[in-house]
C-alpha cells in the first residue's frame, strides 16, 4: 500500500494505520529518523547500512517497507542508491492524527484546562 499525498491529501484510517505500523518497527524508525537527520539529500544505502550496521538483506526489508508506505524514497545517482524521506507522508499523517484524534481538545485537557481529560472519549472534530 502506497500513501499518496498532496498539499489538501487527507489519509484515510487504514493509510495512516499502514504508516503508523511501519514505524512501529524499531529498526524502521531508526533508519526513517537518521534519513530525516541527514536532511531532504538523504543518504546512500551503503552510508545507512555503514553507521547503523544492520545487515544488508535485513537493510533492504525495512527500506522496501518504508518505501511501501511512501516515508522513504530511492533515487539513483549513477551507480549510488540514494534513500530519502518523503516529510509530505509523514506530515499527512501528523495532520490526519491531529484531526481525527482531535489532539487540541487531548493537549488542552493534559494542560489541566476547563473541559480536562477524564478518561472520556474526546468528542470528534467537526
Amino acid at each position: 500500500m502506497t500513501v499518496h499525498t498532496t498539499s489538501d491529501s487527507i489519509l484515510d484510517t487504514d493509510a495512516a494505520a499502514a504508516v503508523l505500523a511501519e514505524l512501529g518497527n524499531g529498526t524502521r524508525l531508526t533508519i526513517f529518523r537518521l534519513l530525516v537527520h541527514a536532511g531532504p539529500e538523504g543518504l546512500a544505502v551503503g552510508d545507512i547500512q555503514g553507521r547503523l550496521g544492520i545487515p544488508w538483506s535485513t537493510l533492504s526489508h525495512h527500506i522496501s517497507r518504508l518505501v511501501r508506505v511512501g516515508l522513504l524514497e530511492q533515487v539513483r545517482d549513477g551507480r549510488t542508491l540514494l534513500c530519502r524521506p518523503r516529510h509530505e507522508t509523514l506530515n499527512a499523517v501528523m495532520a490526519w492524527l491531529t484531526e481525527e484524534c482531535n489532539l487540541p481538545y487531548v493537549a488542552e485537557a493534559h494542560a489541566g484546562s476547563a473541559g480536562a481529560w477524564r478518561g472520556q472519549v474526546p468528542p470528534p472534530a467537526e
